[in-house]
C-alpha cells in the first residue's frame, strides 16, 4: 500500500507541475497513427505523435514474425544476433547472476536504456530482460546512438524499446521448445585431455539442453470496446548442459607460454584425496591416496589430478515464471486510464563440485589429525607423523577431497521482481493531448551459497574406534560423522557427511533495486494555431515533459552469510528532477527539390541530488528528401549517463588504507644503490633523482625546496596512505552523431535501402582507477588531471593517521570520471519484397549489416587511442566485435499465407589477437606476436525455419539454428578473453552446436 501511495503522490505532483495535461511518449508513425488518443501508439526516439514522419535516426525493428521464426525462448536469443549488439547470454555463463542485459555498440549494458512501450523497464543495476514475455512482443525497436534528451540518463549507446501487443482479444496459447543436436567428434581438447586421464564425452550425437517456453494470453474488450483487459502467464525452463557434455570443453585448455605446449587446468581436489603433512620429516610434501585403494600414499602428479571444471554449466539449469496484465479504460476522448503489471520469478544455479576445501580457503589454521586415526594405515601414519606414528599425538595437516556420487554444491540465484506502470492520457483541445503516469519497478535478488564448517571438519577427523566402528571422538550429539580422507574414493556416496560438514553454513545475501518514476507530457500540433511554415502543410509540433526518478538499492545478508563472507549492509539512493521540450518543425513539403525538409530538436535539464550541478542534454535532427525516392537524415546528440547509485556511493564514500606494495612518492628521491656507513658499518641507501620532474611535483602541491627530500619517502613499516572516495561523480557525456541516406526507388517497388554513419564519442567516462594510475600519470605528464589526486601534508608527505588527520597526507583513488570511449562505424539495412504472382506468393529479403571503423578509447591523456575496430580480441579490446557482421533473412510466403520457408545467413567477420595487431597501443609488437591461437576465421551460420498456418486457429513452426552444426572456434586461455573456461567465446559463437526448435500457436 505504501508503494502505491508513493506512486500516486509522485504522479499527482507531476500533474500539478503543468498547466495542461499531456500526451504520452508512446507514439509512433504507423497504420494506427490516426487512432484516438486513448490508444497506445509507440515510437522509439520521440515523444511526439506525428503520422508519416520519417525517422531522423536509424532504428532496427524486429517484428513478432521474426521472433516466431526463431522459436525463441528468451528475447536475448533474438537480440544477440543483431550486428549492433555485443552478445551476452547470462544463462549460458557459469559465474553470472542470471539477470540478462543488452549491450549496444560494445559500450556496456549500463549505457543501453531499456524501455517497455516508451517507459523504463527498471533500474540499471537491477535490470533483467528475462521478464519480457516473448509471445507478447509486437516488435522490438533498437535505436543506436544517443537519446538522452528524450528519455533521460543511460541512453548513450542507444535504446531498446519493447513494443507490446496490447490489442489482443480471445485466448492464445504459445509454446516453444528447443534443444541441441550436436555431433561430438574428438579433437584438440581430447588429445590434450588424454594426458591427464580426464573423461571425455563419447563420440557421437549429443541431444541435450532442452529449453521450454509456454505462454497463455487472454484478452477481452467490454463496454463497447472502451474497456480492454489482457493478461498473460509464461513459464520457462532450461536444462543443464555441463562442460563435460562437449568435446570442445572437455578441459580448460591452457598455454602458459606464448606458442608453447598445451596443457589442461588441473586440480588437487581429487576423488582419491590429497594429503600434505605440515610437520615431521615429510612436511610440505604432496601425496594422494593410491587409486588402488590400498591405503598407501603416492606422490601427487598431474597424472593423478582432477578436472576442476567438468561439472561447470555450459547452459545453466533455470526455471522462470512471468505473469502480468494490461488494462485500459477509455472514459472519453479526454481521459483514458491505463495500467500495466509485470511480475517474474527466476531461479538458476551455478554448480561446483562437493569438496572438502583446503584450510587456506576457510581460514589460516591447518586441520588437525591424530597419529592413531583408525583410518590411517601404519605406513600412512609414518609418512604423516614420523616418530609419533601410532600415538595420540595431534599434528597439523592439509587435506583436499572431492566427493564422488554426491550432488554438486549449488550457488543459487533467485531473482524476482514487479513492474507497475499506470496513468491517464487523452486529448484536451484541438491538436493537444497529454499523458500523466508513473512506473514502479522492484527487482530483488537472493544469492545463497554454502561454506565448509572448519570446526565440524576437525570433529569428523578426530575419530576413534567404538566397538570396532569408527566414531567421532566428540560423539554424535550434533550428528557428527567420521571422515576418512586416507583412502581413494572413501567419500563415495557420502552425501550425509557432506551435509554434516556444510550444515548451518548456507547463507543468503539480498539486493533490492527499486525505481520510482513519474512522467508528465503534453504535446500538441501548433499548426492548429496557425504556426506552420509557409512552405509546409504540417504545422510545428511540440512536446513538454517533466519527470522525477528515484533509484534505490538496498543490500543486506543474514548472519550466516556475514560470518563466512563478511561485508556490510547498504542502503543507497539517488533521485533526479528533469524537464524536457521537443520540437518537430516541417520547413518545406512537396516542393521541387524538397519533398520533405524537417528540423527536429529536443533539450533536457537534469538536477541530481548527488551532484551540485545542473546538467543538460540536447539533440538536433534534420531530414531532407529532395524527391520521394531519396531521404537524407542526420542527427547530433549530447547524451549523458548519470552514475548509478552504486557508482555515486563509491565515489562519495570515503575510506583509507595503506599502500603495502612497493610504492614510492614520485617526488621522493629514488634509491639507486646502497653503501656502507663508515661510522656504523650499516648499509645505507644512495639516493638519486626523483621519478617526477620538479614541474610535476609542483603540480601535486609540493614546495620546490622539498623536491627530492628523503622525508617524502613512504615509511617502510606502514607505507603511504591512500584514500578511496571523496569524489563527486559527474554524468559521463557522449556526443553521438548519425548521418545517413534512405532509398525507396519508385521504379523498384518494395525496396528500401539505408546506410548510416554513426559516431559515438564518450567523454569523462565513469570508472575506477587506483592510486598508481594517478601517480604514474602525474609523473609522466604533470597534468592536473592526474596531479590533483595528491593531497599532501604541510611537510609534503603522503602518510598520516586518518583518525587524527583525515584531510591531508594521502593520494586519492576510486570511482570517478576519467577519460574517453569511442564507437564509430556504418550501419546498412535493406528490405525488399518480390512478388511472384497471385498464385506463387512472395519473397521477402531483410538485410542488416554493421561495419566498425573505430572501436575503443583512451584511458588517459598520456596513452594513445586504442582502436579495436579491425576485429581484435584480447588485452585492451574487451568484447569481441568483428570488423564486419551481418544477417540476411530470405523468406518465402505462399499466396494464401499458410506456409513460410525462411533462411537466415549470419556472418561474423574474422577476429585477430591484439598481440598480432601490429599496433603498439594494443600490445601488437613483434615480441608479442603469436603463431598459435591468434586468429579466428570468419564464421557463417545458417538458420532454417518453416512455419505452417494450418487454419485461423492453429499454426506450427520448426527451425534449426546453426543448421550445419558448426563447431565454435577453439581458444586457449579462454578465461582471459571471455571469462569462460570452455575454450571459446561462448557469447559470440553458437557454442553448443545445432539448435532445433519447434513451436506452436493455438488461438480461440
Amino acid at each position: 500500500m505504501r508503494i502505491i501511495q508513493k506512486l500516486l503522490v509522485t504522479t499527482s505532483c507531476f500533474a500539478a507541475l503543468i498547466t495542461a495535461p499531456a500526451m504520452a511518449q508512446d507514439s509512433a508513425p504507423s497504420d494506427d497513427a490516426a487512432a484516438s488518443a486513448g490508444d497506445a501508439i509507440v515510437v522509439t526516439g520521440s515523444r511526439i505523435i506525428r503520422p508519416n514522419t520519417a525517422a531522423a535516426a536509424p532504428v532496427t525493428s524486429i517484428t513478432a514474425e521474426t521472433i516466431k521464426l526463431q522459436a525463441a525462448v528468451n528475447i536475448e536469443d533474438v537480440l544477440n544476433r543483431l550486428p549492433q549488439v555485443a552478445p551476452d547470454a547470462q544463462q549460458n555463463y557459469q559465474d553470472s547472476d542470471g539477470r540478462q542485459r543488452i549491450k549496444l555498440r560494445n559500450l556496456g549494458f549500463e549505457r543501453t536504456l531499456v524501455l517497455v512501450d516508451g517507459k523504463r523497464l527498471g533500474t540499471m543495476n537491477g535490470l533483467d530482460l528475462g521478464m519480457i514475455p516473448t509471445a507478447l512482443v509486437k516488435r522490438t525497436d533498437v535505436l543506436t546512438g544517443g537519446a538522452s534528451a528524450v528519455y533521460g540518463s543511460d541512453a548513450v549507446a542507444g535504446v531498446v524499446n519493447f513494443v507490446m501487443d496490447r490489442d489482443f482479444t480471445g485466448i492464445r496459447l504459445d509454446g516453444n521448445y528447443n534443444f541441441y543436436v550436436h555431433q561430438n567428434t574428438p579433437g584438440l581438447i581430447s588429445q590434450v585431455a588424454q594426458n591427464y586421464n580426464f573423461a571425455q564425452p563419447a563420440r557421437g550425437l549429443a541431444v541435450d539442453g532442452g529449453r521450454a517456453d509456454i505462454a497463455l494470453t487472454v484478452g477481452k474488450k467490454l463496454l463497447d470496446d472502451r474497456l480492454h483487459l489482457q493478461a498473460y502467464v509464461n513459464y520457462r525452463q532450461g536444462d543443464l548442459v555441463p562442460y563435460a557434455a562437449r568435446e570442445t570443453s572437455g578441459c580448460q585448455l591452457i598455454q602458459s607460454v606464448k606458442d608453447g605446449p598445451l596443457s589442461c587446468t588441473t586440480s588437487t581436489y581429487t576423488r582419491t584425496g590429497y594429503v600434505s603433512p605440515l610437520s615431521g620429516p615429510n612436511s610440505g610434501s604432496a601425496y594422494v591416496n593410491n587409486p588402488d585403494g590400498s591405503r598407501s600414499f603416492v606422490p601427487y602428479s598431474d597424472a593423478l589430478a582432477a578436472n576442476p571444471y567438468d561439472g561447470y554449466s555450459f547452459q545453466r539449469n533455470s526455471h522462470r515464471w512471468n505473469a502480468g496484465g494490461f488494462a485500459q479504460f477509455e472514459i472519453s476522448e479526454a481521459a483514458t486510464l491505463y495500467t500495466d503489471a509485470m511480475w517474474f520469478r527466476d531461479k538458476s544455479v551455478n554448480l561446483f563440485p562437493a569438496r572438502v576445501y583446503s584450510y587456506t580457503a576457510i581460514g589460516d589454521t591447518p586441520y588437525i589429525v591424530k597419529c592413531n586415526n583408525p583410518f590411517m594405515s601404519a605406513a600412512q601414519s609414518q609418512t604423516i607423523c614420523g616418530t609419533a606414528a601410532g600415538s595420540s599425538t595431534a599434528v597439523p595437516i592439509e587435506l583436499r577431497y572431492r566427493f564422488s556420487g554426491v550432488p554438486d554444491a549449488e550457488d543459487t540465484y533467485i531473482n524476482q521482481g514487479l513492474r507497475i506502470s499506470s496513468g491517464i492520457r487523452g486529448a484536451f483541445a484541438d491538436g493537444w493531448s497529454y499523458d500523466v503516469g508513473g512506473v514502479y519497478a522492484r527487482n530483488k535478488q537472493n544469492f545463497t551459497t554454502a561454506a565448509l564448517d572448519y570446526s565440524r571438519l576437525n570433529r569428523s577427523l578426530d575419530t576413534t574406534l567404538v566397538n570396532g566402528v569408527a566414531t567421532c571422538a566428540s560423539g554424535t550429539a550434533d550428528g557428527c560423522l567420521p571422515f576418512d580422507p586416507f583412502s581413494a574414493n572413501a567419500a563415495t556416496n557420502n552425501a550425509a557427511l557432506f551435509n554434516y560438514l556444510t550444515q548451518g553454513t548456507y547463507g543468503t545475501t539480498t539486493t533490492v533495486n527499486t525505481l520510482y518514476q513519474g512522467v508528465a507530457t503534453v504535446q500538441g500540433d501548433l499548426g492548429k494555431m496557425g504556426i506552420t511554415s509557409p512552405f509546409a502543410e504540417q504545422g510545428v509540433a511540440i512536446a513538454f515533459s517533466a519527470e522525477y526518478r528515484e533509484d534505490k538499492l538496498e543490500s543486506y545478508a543474514d548472519p550466516v552469510y556475514r560470518s563466512f563472507n563478511g561485508g556490510s549492509n547498504a542502503n543507497l539512493g539517488q533521485h533526479v528532477w528533469e524537464g524536457m521540450t521537443e520540437l518537430q518543425a516541417p520547413i518545406i513539403e512537396h516542393k521541387p527539390f524538397a519533398e520533405t525538409l524537417q528540423f527536429n530538436g529536443a533539450f533536457r535539464l537534469s538536477k541530481y541530488n548527488t551532484n551540485p550541478k545542473t546538467f543538460s542534454t540536447w539533440k538536433t535532427e534534420l531530414v531532407w528528401a529532395p524527391v520521394r525516392d531519396i531521404t537524407f537524415r542526420g542527427s547530433v546528440n549530447r547524451a549523458q549517463r548519470a552514475p548509478t547509485v552504486v557508482e555515486a556511493n563509491q565515489g562519495a564514500n570515503i575510506s583509507y588504507g595503506r599502500i603495502t606494495t612497493a610504492y614510492s612518492d614520485p617526488c621522493a628521491p629514488t634509491i639507486v644503490s646502497t653503501t656502507i656507513d663508515p661510522n656504523t658499518g650499516q648499509q645505507v641507501p644512495v639516493y638519486g633523482a626523483p621519478q617526477a620532474s620538479r614541474e610535476a611535483c609542483r603540480a601535486t602541491g609540493l614546495a620546490d625546496n622539498l623536491y627530492g627530500s628523503a622525508t617524502l619517502l613512504c615509511p617502510t613499516d606502514v607505507g603511504c596512505t591512500y584514500r578511496s572516495g571523496g569524489f563527486t561523480v559527474d554524468p559521463e557525456t557522449a556526443y553521438t552523431k548519425t548521418f545517413g541516406v534512405v532509398l525507396r526507388p519508385r521504379f523498384l517497388p518494395g525496396l528500401t535501402l539505408s546506410a548510416d554513419r554513426y559516431l559515438i564519442d564518450l567523454n569523462n567516462s565513469i570508472g575506477y582507477n587506483d592510486y598508481s594510475y594517478f601517480s604514474a600519470g602525474c609523473a609522466q605528464t604533470a597534468s592536473d588531471f592526474f596531479c590533483k589526486a595528491f593531497v599532501r601534508n604541510a611537510d609534503g608527505t603522503l602518510f598520516s593517521n586518518p583518525s587524527t588527520n583525515p584531510t591531508t597526507g594521502f593520494i586519492r583513488q576510486g570511482t570517478t570520471n576519467y577519460y574517453k570511449s569511442k564507437a564509430h562505424g556504418w550501419d546498412f539495412q535493406a528490405q525488399y519484397t518480390l512478388g511472384l504472382g497471385d498464385r506463387l506468393g512472395k519473397l521477402d529479403f531483410d538485410f542488416n549489416g554493421s561495419l566498425a571503423t573505430l572501436l575503443g578509447g583512451q584511458d588517459s591523456p598520456i596513452l594513445p587511442v586504442k582502436d579495436c575496430s579491425e576485429g581484435y580480441f584480447g588485452d585492451n579490446c574487451g568484447q569481441f566485435i568483428p570488423k564486419w557482421s551481418h544477417t540476411l533473412r530470405t523468406t518465402y510466403t505462399t499466396a494464401d499465407q499458410k506456409f513460410q520457408l525462411s533462411l537466415n545467413w549470419r556472418y561474423l567477420g574474422p577476429l585477430t589477437n591484439t598481440t598480432n595487431s601490429a599496433d603498439p597501443a594494443l600490445g601488437g609488437t613483434a615480441a608479442n606476436a603469436r603463431t598459435t591461437f591468434y586468429r579466428i576465421s570468419p564464421y557463417n551460420y545458417f538458420d532454417l525455419a518453416v512455419n505452417f498456418r494450418v487454419n485461423e486457429i492453429y499454426s506450427f513452426r520448426i527451425s534449426a539454428n546453426n543448421l550445419l552444426d558448426k563447431d565454435p572456434p577453439i581458444l586457449a586461455n579462454s578465461y582471459n578473453y571471455g571469462l569462460s573456461r570452455n575454450n571459446t567465446l561462448s557469447a559470440r559463437y553458437d557454442s553448443l552446436g545445432r539448435q532445433v526448435a519447434v513451436g506452436a500457436t493455438v488461438k480461440f
